[in-house]
């Protein structure tokens, strides 16, 4: 059974930066695209950045240039570099697989505020 444990996240002013990371344990991470999707309330759940297990990556529009997914295969940890956040950025984040999900870890809540 996979475990994906998320971390990071926190309350920070527009223009701020933030580093995510995720943990997982119990399956090969290697060979599977992963993403970080976010929720924010009221939302549904979205993905907003996935690389595939040769590094490449897509973002949704509203983080292109702003947001960085990466992933080291030894540690089966990806993460998410968040730079120049706005307020509507505001969400729980997750990392999961890309397709059909593993079960969801708790999330890491970001904030974004002044």
């Amino acid at each position: 059974q996979v475990q994906l444990v998320e971390s990071g996240g926190g309350l920070v002013q527009p223009g701020g930066s933030l580093r995510l990371s995720c943990a997982a344990s119990g399956s090969i991470f290697s060979i599977y695209a992963m993403g970080w999707y976010r929720q924010a309330p009221g939302k549904q759940r979205e993905l907003v950045a996935r690389i595939t297990s040769s590094g490449s990556t897509v973002y949704v529009d509203s983080v292109k240039g702003r947001f960085t997914i990466s992933r080291d295969n030894a540690k089966k940890t990806a993460y998410l570099q968040m730079n120049s956040l706005k307020p509507e950025d505001t969400a729980v984040y997750y990392c999961n697989k890309v397709g059909t999900t593993w079960p969801w870890g708790q999330g890491t809540q970001v904030t974004v505020s002044s």
